[in-house]
C-alpha cells in the first residue's frame, strides 16, 4: 500500500488530508508533538476503515523528527507522500510589523518552517530517489506569497519555505518526484483579522491529490477559496 506522512497533524487539515489521500488507499502517518491527539486522529481513521498509526515528535526537535519519519517509512515499508505542514502555538512569537520585526522575531518562524521542512525532507528524500518516485508537499499561508505587514516575521518565513520548495521542485523535475508549494489565502473554520475568505479543510484537502496524481509538473498551487 502506498503512504503519506503529515507533519503538523492536526483536526483540521491534516485530518481532512489524511482522509482525502487514505480513501484512496493510503497507509496514513500522523507527526505532531501531542499524542493524545494524535491517537485521537488514529482512532477516527481507523474507524472509517483506514490504516494510521501515530508517531509524535516536535519539528523544533531535528533528531526525533527524523526518528518518527524513520519509524513511519519501517512501519508502512516507506512513504510516497509527504506533506508538512505545522501549526504553531498562538502566541508563541508575537505578531511584529516589518519596523518591529528583529531577528529574534524570526528565528523561531524560520526553525518552524523552513529547518524543519528541510529536516523531513532529508530523512525521506533519499529512499524517493532509489524509487525514482515520491511526492513533497509544503503547506504555508498567503503571507508567502501576499505580504502581510501585520505579521511579517511569519511572512518572511513562509516566503523562505516558498522559495526553497519551489527551488527543489525544479532540482527534482527530472527524478519522477513532485515537490510543490501550496499557499493557502483562507483560513480554516474561522474568520481571520487579516480579513481573507474561510473555507473548510475538506475543501482544501483535494489540492492535495491533484497535486499528487494530475498536476505533477506544478511547483505552487494557491487556494483562495
Amino acid at each position: 500500500m502506498p503512504s503519506i506522512a503529515i507533519v503538523g497533524a492536526g483536526p483540521q487539515l491534516g485530518l481532512a488530508v489524511a482522509r482525502t489521500f487514505g480513501s484512496h488507499g493510503f497507509d496514513v502517518a500522523l507527526i505532531s508533538r501531542g499524542r493524545d491527539k494524535l491517537d485521537g486522529l488514529v482512532g477516527e481513521l481507523t474507524a472509517e476503515g483506514i490504516t494510521a498509526a501515530a508517531f509524535p515528535a516536535d519539528v523544533l526537535d531535528r533528531e526525533a523528527l527524523t526518528q518518527a519519519l524513520k519509524d513511519a517509512a519501517t512501519r508502512f515499508d516507506g512513504i510516497d507522500v509527504l506533506e508538512y505542514s505545522p501549526a504553531g502555538s498562538l502566541g508563541s512569537t508575537p505578531p511584529t510589523t516589518p519596523t518591529e520585526t528583529r531577528p529574534s522575531s524570526v528565528a523561531n518562524e524560520m526553525n518552524f518552517l523552513l529547518h524543519g521542512a528541510i529536516t523531513a525532507t532529508q530523512a525521506v528524500l533519499p529512499a524517493m530517489r532509489e524509487a525514482g518516485a515520491g511526492t513533497l508537499l509544503y503547506t504555508t499561508g498567503a503571507g508567502s506569497v501576499r505580504p502581510v505587514p501585520r505579521a511579517a516575521h511569519a511572512s518572511a518565513a513562509a516566503a523562505a519555505l516558498r522559495n526553497w520548495a519551489m527551488n527543489l521542485h525544479k532540482e527534482l523535475a527530472v527524478s519522477g518526484i513532485q515537490a510543490a508549494h501550496v499557499a493557502l489565502d483562507v483560513t480554516i473554520g474561522m474568520s481571520s483579522f487579516y480579513g481573507r475568505p474561510t473555507a473548510t479543510a475538506d475543501q482544501i484537502s483535494p489540492f492535495y491529490w491533484d497535486l499528487h496524481t494530475t498536476h505533477r509538473d506544478e511547483a505552487e498551487r494557491i487556494f483562495r477559496g
